[in-house]
C-alpha cells in the first residue's frame, strides 16, 4: 500500500511497474475476464484535478462508494495515467458523477491529450473541477492510494458533495462497451 506521500519509480504516477500476469500464474484468460466484466454495469463519472490553474480530468468507471461514516469513495485510475501524478501531487480530487445526455463528455474525456476542457464549462467553486451539468459532484482529499495491478485505487475522504441530477435526466451508466441509462423497473 502506498500513502498519497509516497514515492516510488516507474510510471508517471511515481508506482511501481505492475507485476505482469505471467508472474501470477495463469490465473484467468484474460478474454474471458473481459467478457464477464462487460456484463457488469456500472456508473460513468469524470475524475479531476487541479494542476496549479490547469484542470485534468478522465472518464472512470471504476469509481465505488466505500463508507458513510466517514464519507469515502474509490476511484481507479491507470498507474501510467497522468492523472494519477496530478491527484497525488495535489492530494485532491473530484469526481464528477456524468447525467445521461452527457455520453459525448464522457467520451472526450476518454480520450489522452491536454486539451480536454477546451470548450468545456467547469466551475471551480470547491477544490477541483467541476464540470457543468453533471448529475452529481464529490470533492475528495486522497487519503491512501493502494496497488492494484496495472491500476492504483484512490481513495478519497468526501469534503464536498453536489446534487444536481434533474428530474426525469437519469445518470449515464456504460455495460457491454456502451454507454446508457438506467431505468427504474
Amino acid at each position: 500500500m502506498h500513502t498519497a506521500a509516497s514515492t516510488s519509480s516507474g510510471t508517471p504516477g511515481g508506482f511501481p511497474a505492475a507485476v505482469p500476469q505471467a508472474e501470477h500464474g495463469n490465473l484467468v484468460d484474460p478474454v474471458a475476464f473481459r467478457a464477464v466484466m462487460g456484463e457488469v454495469c456500472t456508473a460513468v463519472t469524470v475524475v479531476t484535478a487541479m494542476d496549479g490553474s490547469r484542470p485534468h480530468g478522465t472518464t472512470v468507471s471504476a469509481f465505488a462508494s466505500l463508507s458513510l461514516d466517514p464519507p469515502l469513495v474509490l476511484v481507479s485510475l491507470d498507474r501510467g495515467s497522468q492523472l494519477l501524478a496530478v491527484i497525488t501531487a495535489a492530494g485532491r480530487f473530484g469526481v464528477n458523477v456524468l447525467s445521461g445526455d452527457q455520453a459525448a463528455l464522457a467520451a472526450r474525456f476518454a480520450t489522452r491529450g491536454p486539451d480536454k476542457f477546451d470548450g468545456v464549462a467547469w466551475h471551480s467553486d470547491l477544490t477541483s473541477p467541476r464540470l457543468e451539468g453533471v448529475a452529481g459532484f464529490l470533492d475528495c482529499e486522497v487519503t491512501a492510494t493502494i496497488d492494484g495491478g496495472d491500476h492504483v485505487i484512490v481513495q478519497g475522504l468526501v469534503r464536498g458533495a453536489k446534487i444536481e441530477l434533474q428530474q426525469g435526466n437519469p445518470p449515464l451508466t456504460y455495460h457491454r462497451r456502451t454507454f446508457g441509462t438506467h431505468v427504474p423497473l
